[in-house]
């Protein structure tokens, strides 16, 4: 019993707190303004896999030492 109130408090925390956001995206008139979240994570991993490579060739060419 304690794990279906724990699943239903879930879906009712993302239903009810999370998801209302994206609803309104989703029914907004401006295809940009839909697409901003999508446009944040690529520059994220962007940013992120730039961080890595950098990584990588410090410790390749401190290896390499």
């Amino acid at each position: 019993m304690i794990a279906n109130n724990f699943f239903k408090a879930l879906g009712d925390f993302f239903t009810n707190i999370i998801f209302p956001f994206y609803d309104k995206l989703r029914f907004a008139d401006s295809w940009w303004l839909s697409n901003a979240f999508n446009f944040i994570l690529v520059i994220i991993g962007f940013v992120a896999f730039y961080y890595w490579m950098n990584q990588l060739n410090k410790y390749s060419k401190g290896a390499n030492l």
